[in-house]
């Protein structure tokens, strides 16, 4: 019950994000901008992931969740957001799981995993 609650207020309160593009922030260096992501998922890109410390990061997962999402959805920005969306929807619950197996308190960790949802802290990387 708990985690359908976690679902449907963290769905509710970001899902306008599908149907906005992508920004000029940092988009472009990690997906409109940048030829290794644009190729899709291939042998040569997920071997670039592990390697490269473009944009000034290393981090091959975040990098092989865009060479996914441009394989499955090329640069379609809706579905880009849905996929973070899902990702963050998918931690909320984990941590309301979490918390309530190490605590056992079920609506103290609904609470906190709700704070975490919703908190502003994670526009960025939700959008």
């Amino acid at each position: 019950m708990i985690s359908a609650v976690l679902c449907a207020i963290t769905l509710a309160t970001f899902w306008p994000i599908v149907h906005h593009d992508f920004i000029t922030y940092d988009d472009g260096v990690y997906l409109t901008g940048n030829p290794h992501v644009q190729e899709g998922l291939s042998w040569n890109s997920v071997a670039w992931a592990f390697r490269t410390t473009y944009a000034g990061n290393w981090h091959p997962i975040t990098w092989l969740s865009h060479l996914l999402d441009v394989q499955l959805f090329g640069l379609n920005p809706g579905w880009h957001h849905f996929i973070s969306l899902l990702l963050h929807t998918a931690n909320t619950v984990l941590l309301f799981l979490l918390l309530r197996l190490l605590t056992g308190a079920t609506w103290r960790s609904g609470v906190v995993a709700a704070l975490f949802a919703l908190h502003p802290l994670h526009v960025e990387s939700v959008a």
